[in-house]
């Protein structure tokens, strides 16, 4: 069960935005991945808990931020409830996409994890509903993610397979590398692992849902 520390800082000019303690694992129906979120100050800003199924699909979500909450899964698309910091207002949302996405390297894992990319030069279109900090504001995103290589490395706790994936903004062009080993990031923008206790945990894919999980992935791609 890896677990560990990301630090998190602003991609384009670096200013510090705190540390994400975190833990995870692969179980019989998925993956999850719980953290608490600190300030640079070292305060308690947040919290995530992630679970997927197997087919890499958020079964739930909840997230924490600045008194905002949003509690979240793969329904009809993906549906979502954001609470404000009273606790009095609650604002239902859905959207015809394959998933989340926000700050938390978590989210890098899970998209990775729903699309198991083969090396290619070719991207996959991926639609996610990102929640933006400092107030979980619901954003719909369209990406481009390729694998453009896999490589393992030799460590003292054995091979180590790293996989470098290029990831697009359809509605910018911007575009930037993520680094996964398993569960794990290594490197991406705006993150730094810097503290991890154990190995990343190496994903198996179920053999006799490989072929429905493709289906599906292609039979729910939103319309452009």
């Amino acid at each position: 069960m890896p677990r560990g520390r990301y630090s998190l800082h602003d991609p384009h000019d670096h200013t510090p935005l705190g540390e994400e303690h975190f833990q995870c694992a692969p179980g019989p129906s998925g993956w999850r991945y719980v953290s608490q979120v600190t300030t640079p100050s070292g305060d308690h800003r947040g919290s995530v808990d992630l679970a997927l199924d197997d087919l890499g699909r958020p079964i739930r979500l909840e997230l924490h931020a600045g008194g905002w909450q949003v509690r979240g899964a793969a329904l009809d698309g993906v549906t979502w409830v954001r609470t404000d910091p009273t606790g009095t207002h609650a604002t239902e949302g859905n959207v015809r996409a394959h998933a989340f996405t926000g700050t938390s390297p978590a989210f890098l894992v899970a998209t990775a994890r729903l699309l198991r990319l083969t090396p290619s030069a070719a991207g996959t279109r991926v639609r996610l509903v990102a929640f933006t900090d400092p107030v979980l504001a619901p954003r719909t995103v369209d990406q481009s993610w390729a694998l453009l290589r896999r490589e393992t490395h030799a460590t003292d706790n054995g091979p180590l397979t790293v996989d470098e994936y290029q990831v697009t903004a359809l509605d910018t062009g911007e575009q930037h590398l993520v680094h996964l080993a398993g569960d794990v990031v290594l490197a991406a923008p705006g993150i730094e692992l810097e503290d991890l206790k154990s190995p990343p945990s190496v994903f198996t894919d179920p053999d006799d849902r490989h072929d429905d999980r493709s289906d599906h992935r292609h039979d729910d791609r939103p319309d452009d």
